[in-house]
């Protein structure tokens, strides 16, 4: 039977500064070697997760068998349910641009307007606002720069423009994700389930960046065009900003962080395309030399099919995250479908200690499709006849010495991933009866393999780093520390989650780093975790334009490769604005008017 394992806070010198400062080295290995060194993010993820994992072993004293359960739990959960979702995010999209519905819907917004500020709205805001929410991963800013720069703007300013307007969406990017893993880590933490936890999280984020989302649209029109040319298109700046700030509350607080950016996006495009309907800039600020004057005209019935493929993603994922409300997916499992997994009786030769099965000390039946739950094997041991943690958190992370569990859930049909996965099947059934060959589903297929094989190996070790050093208390460590910047803490919290995109250029990175650091400093400190946790994510949005990979993407979209220093140069500045605006939001929040933070 294995022994319990006391997390240690302060295992440096007896000093809990110096402790964090060591603990410090796994996430600072990472930034070195991305934003420094500059090699690959894989490589960089990889150094950083044996960094972690020798400290927890060697300088905060976890047993090497538990040391590789969490490093082993984290790459688990890095591949489902976090890959799954992007895989199926990012296969979804490319089979729209296979099919043609993508370039449809590029060139029905090119045809909206001539105006240069509206098309700053249209194709930066609201369609990259459209693309983050179903690809993200940098699949925005380089797909709105370059249609920018088709459309005759400058490359830098396109870039620009891009980057700035990559920032109200991004919490909520690639179908939800930088919440739905953050949402994943608290949960055992704050002793909620993942679903409950990630949909308070999902409405605190929902609370903060909707008044980002309102002022946007004017901050990318002034930069642009300057404050008397914003003005005079206000209409337009105002229903662009104002549908998707409504649509973000909306959908994030009362259905999940899943389609919040896809439905406030359409939302935000159709609000805006029924406006030119009835109302056009009085002063002309088009350029007719651009190539919107001339683009290919599809026929409506097409556009129309067009966005109807957005529109079986939108309807299928409501449908499942609607069955998942109403409690479909913490159903009972259904009996084995097979014998293949069986452990047998509790304590037979096969299996002394099951491990398998929702609950391995009364049902070590093994495998049950579609939910297989079970205690991390290596992470628990048995006490009278029943699982229990191995990992014991201490005062003052928590009040008495308790449990800290390390559990997997694998819900295969209430997975997000699943949802677009069956989407994309479902759409493709038109694109065939249409005249799309086969032979896309493959291609689509074989593409998004390509794109992801990389990140998916990042992804896992990045998540790795996060739970050895939550287990192994390097996290409680730095928080500890953080604790000691006492009231100003919740605008440090902004800065840190600000930093932590800027370093790795995903605030689905920066959740998984700093988001259970943020959570652990606030529980210290007497703040609320939901909110320094989901603050970690909304200020998170701002260090995206100014990230060496988005810098990269953004130049590349624009044939602006080597100038990523001119781009850098000419965004920082709205970085820090936005990043210190939501760092004031936190402290308001956290001290004014407290009550806007939702309860778990």
């Amino acid at each position: 039977m294995a022994e319990l394992f006391h997390q240690t806070y302060s295992p440096v010198g007896n000093n809990v500064l110096f402790s964090a400062l060591v603990a410090s080295l796994a996430p600072l290995v990472l930034a070195v070697m991305l934003a420094v060194v500059r090699v690959a993010p894989w490589r960089a993820a990889i150094a950083g997760a044996a960094t972690a994992f020798l400290l927890a072993w060697l300088v905060w004293g976890m047993p090497l068998p538990l040391t590789f359960a969490a490093a082993t739990h984290g790459m688990a959960y890095g591949l489902w349910p976090i890959s799954w979702i992007v895989l199926s995010s990012v296969f979804f999209y490319n089979l729209s641009v296979e099919s043609g519905d993508f370039d449809v819907i590029r060139r029905s917004l090119e045809r909206l307007t001539r105006d240069r500020r509206i098309q700053v709205l249209l194709v930066a805001f609201c369609f990259g606002a459209l693309i983050e929410g179903i690809a993200g991963f940098g699949a925005p800013v380089a797909i709105t720069a370059s249609m920018l720069a088709g459309l005759g703007f400058e490359p830098i300013m396109a870039a620009v423009l891009a980057l700035i307007a990559n920032t109200a969406p991004v919490a909520f990017g690639s179908l939800g994700i930088p919440v739905t893993t953050l949402g994943g880590l608290l949960a055992p933490m704050l002793g909620h389930d993942t679903q409950t936890t990630t949909r308070a999280l999902s409405a605190m984020v929902g609370r903060q960046l909707p008044l980002f989302s309102m002022a946007i649209p004017a901050y990318l029109v002034v930069l642009y065009a300057g404050w008397g040319r914003m003005i005079a298109v206000w209409p337009a700046v105002l229903t662009a900003g104002l549908t998707f700030a409504i649509g973000q509350f909306t959908v994030s607080n009362f259905v999940g962080p899943e389609l919040t950016d896809t439905l406030a996006a359409l939302l935000s495009l159709a609000s805006v395309a029924v406006l030119l309907k009835f109302w056009q800039p009085s002063d002309d600020y088009a350029d007719t030399a651009t190539a919107s004057t001339n683009v290919i005209r599809d026929p409506s019935g097409r556009v129309l099919r067009a966005y109807a493929t957005y529109g079986i993603l939108v309807i299928t994922v409501l449908v499942g995250q609607v069955g998942n409300l109403a409690g479909l997916s913490n159903m009972k499992p259904p009996a084995n479908v097979t014998a293949l997994f069986r452990c047998g009786q509790i304590g037979n030769k096969l299996c002394p200690e099951p491990w398998i099965g929702e609950n391995a000390s009364v049902d070590p039946q093994g495998f049950r499709f579609p939910v297989w739950e079970f205690s991390w094997p290596g992470a628990y041991t048995m006490v009278d006849g029943k699982p229990s943690a191995i990992v014991q958190r201490e005062a003052p992370v928590v009040p008495a010495s308790s449990a800290y569990p390390l559990t997997f859930r694998l819900d295969f049909m209430a997975a997000a991933g699943t949802l677009v996965l069956f989407a994309s099947l479902l759409a493709f059934v038109p694109m065939l009866m249409f005249g799309v060959n086969l032979s896309a589903l493959g291609v689509a297929f074989g593409k998004t393999l390509k794109q992801l094989r990389l990140p998916i190996v990042t992804i896992a070790f990045i998540l790795s780093i996060a739970t050895v050093m939550n287990y192994s208390g390097m996290t409680s460590s730095m928080a500890l520390a953080l604790a000691k910047t006492g009231w100003l803490f919740p605008f440090f919290s902004a800065w840190l989650g600000m930093i932590g995109v800027f370093l790795t250029g995903s605030d689905t990175s920066s959740n998984t780093l700093f988001g259970p650091l943020q959570a652990t400093t606030a529980k210290i400190s007497g703040l609320d975790p939901i909110l320094m946790a989901a603050t970690n994510s909304s200020a998170g949005v701002m260090g995206k334009m100014i990230s060496p990979q988005n810098l990269s993407v953004g130049a590349a979209g624009v044939g602006a490769v080597g100038r990523e220093g001119e781009i850098f140069s000419r965004v920082i500045v709205h970085s820090l604005i936005l990043t210190t605006l939501m760092g004031l939001l936190a402290m308001l929040m956290a001290y004014v008017i407290p009550w806007v933070v939702p309860s778990l």
